[in-house]
């Protein structure tokens, strides 16, 4: 039963049910405890899956005890730096064994861990690392070019000693590590989250239907610098003692899926994307014959999708978060009865609408933003709760849904706010739509609803362009029908190239 307590109509505070540790066998979630801080954490997975195979990199696989010692030793290189307890640690690489390794000794030893993304030029590297405060870079050799001038310390990403070092003793609420916000250059926020607010996510990645410990196999292909590829991704499945395989190479790595044969995998829509047209291209067998379940988020799932990976048997899970809530803050297991809605609650918090915003508290959120007091200020409340800046809804039975982004509102002359993405989500409804974006647009000097359409080309095989706008425009009318007067869209273009998209592949707002 949903705990709800009804404060206001408009603030609305609700509290996790059941519904997520019901997805996991009870014999199973009884040998998963919540871990607060990542030493804890390095030394159960040391022992809890000692001889099960932990990382696996070119076909050379470790087991979990082999990756405790392996990390112990980094940590012994890291402590020989001679630096102060919570210095900032950054490491520049790709999705390597050299990259996790680097990530857990750091913060397993008491400092702050830093994943630099690998695309980065190099005056992203240097104003990030004085941004941040940084006092060691571990860097890839093929990166070590971009690092020249650096006025820190500068290491081999392979650094590694003979002997080993203990774990370090912190505090859950110290900090563990720093993510960006978003963009590849100048000088972006950086979310500094604690022990317990790393951990709670990678806990939280517990939460799938059926069995989970020791069993999976799972490809990095997300990158770790993006708090969706590390937690719900990398140490997700270390904590529930599976197989992770690095990916230092997108395009070589999935064209190894046929051998790897994983059981799942954590992707963006567009990656979703890529591997139906793949397996529609060389048949279902190129996802290997062992993927069960796709956990996609960061951006809008379209119901289609989950149409096509139930047609071949996978399971597509839908979900929300941010970086500022260590990633995993809703989930979704029944995206066959609710494809629109981003679920329920995970572990360890509890949400409220305010004024038809989502707002969330709990041992997962992030401390504020570094050295950036007036942002933190204006997220994060006093009593606690961060503000997401999603317009969102939840049913009666505690799905939640979002609607739309406060930032993204269109005001129109009659004072009417409209939430593009609400008009976007009935779009995506229809399989012909691929991608779309709703604007502020013109007509005659009066600002109007505007819609970018990109159509779904493998239905239109061998068809006339000129029909495929058409079929778009009906598509349009046939929503419009079902929408109020004031956000009815006004002006349709068709768009034959794909949109310009951000790091994590959504269609960016801004197109110019």
């Amino acid at each position: 039963m949903l705990n709800c307590n009804v404060q206001t109509k408009t603030n609305i505070t609700y509290i996790m049910d059941t519904y997520l540790y019901d997805l996991i066998p009870k014999e199973e979630f009884d040998q998963l405890p919540y871990i607060p801080t990542v030493p804890e954490f390095m030394e159960w997975i040391g022992t809890k899956y000692a001889d099960l195979p932990a990382l696996s990199e070119n076909g050379n696989a470790i087991s979990y005890k082999e990756l405790a010692e392996r990390v112990a030793r980094r940590r012994a290189f890291i402590n020989g730096l001679g630096l102060k307890k919570g210095a900032k640690i950054a490491i520049f690489d790709r999705n390597s064994q050299n990259a996790l390794e680097l990530f857990l000794a750091a913060t397993s030893a008491g400092y702050v861990g830093i994943l630099l993304p690998s695309a980065l030029p190099a005056p992203a590297v240097a104003g990030s690392c004085m941004k941040f405060d940084v006092e060691a870079l571990f860097v890839r050799d093929e990166f070590k070019p971009l690092t020249e001038g650096l006025k820190i310390p500068v290491y081999p990403a392979g650094s590694i000693a003979d002997a080993a070092d203990p774990v370090a003793k912190v505090d859950k609420d110290e900090p563990a590590a720093i993510f960006f916000t978003g963009g590849t250059t100048g000088t972006p926020k950086g979310v500094v989250l604690p022990h317990r607010a790393l951990m709670r996510g990678n806990y939280n990645a517990l939460f799938a239907p059926g069995p989970q410990m020791g069993i999976h196999r799972m490809i990095a292909i997300l990158p770790f610098s993006h708090v969706f590829g590390l937690i719900a991704g990398a140490m997700g499945v270390l904590y529930k003692g599976g197989e992770l395989f690095t990916c230092e190479d997108m395009k070589a790595t999935i064209g190894k899926i046929p051998m790897i044969k994983p059981t799942y995998l954590v992707l963006v829509p567009g990656l979703c994307e890529i591997l139906i047209g793949l397996s529609k291209m060389y048949g279902p067998q190129f996802l290997g014959g062992s993927l069960k379940m796709i956990i996609s988020g960061a951006a809008n799932v379209p119901p289609r999708l989950q149409v096509e990976f139930e047609k071949l048997g996978i399971n597509l899970c839908a979900g929300y978060g941010m970086t500022e809530t260590a990633n995993l803050t809703t989930a979704n297991a029944n995206v066959k009865e609710r494809p629109t809605s981003i679920g329920k609650l995970y572990p360890g918090q509890e949400a409220k609408i305010v004024d038809g915003e989502l707002w969330v508290k709990g041992d997962n959120l992030f401390l504020g933003y570094y050295k950036d007091e007036a942002n933190t200020k204006a997220t994060l409340t006093e009593d606690g709760w961060i503000k997401t800046g999603d317009l969102a809804r939840v049913d009666e039975d505690g799905f939640y849904y979002i609607v739309g982004r406060i930032k993204n509102l269109i005001l129109l002359p009659n004072g009417e706010n409209v939430s593009p993405e609400s008009i976007e989500e009935l779009f995506y409804q229809n399989p012909l739509v691929r991608d779309c974006l709703v604007s502020e647009g013109d007509n005659n000097g009066t600002p109007c609803i505007a819609i970018d359409i990109l159509p779904q080309m493998a239905a239109f095989d061998g068809k006339a362009w000129e029909e495929v706008v058409a079929t778009m425009e009906k598509i349009v009318s046939e929503i419009n029908a079902k929408l109020p007067s004031y956000e009815k869209v006004v002006k349709v273009s068709v768009r034959k190239e794909d949109f310009k998209r951000t790091g994590s592949m959504k269609v960016a707002r801004n197109q110019n």
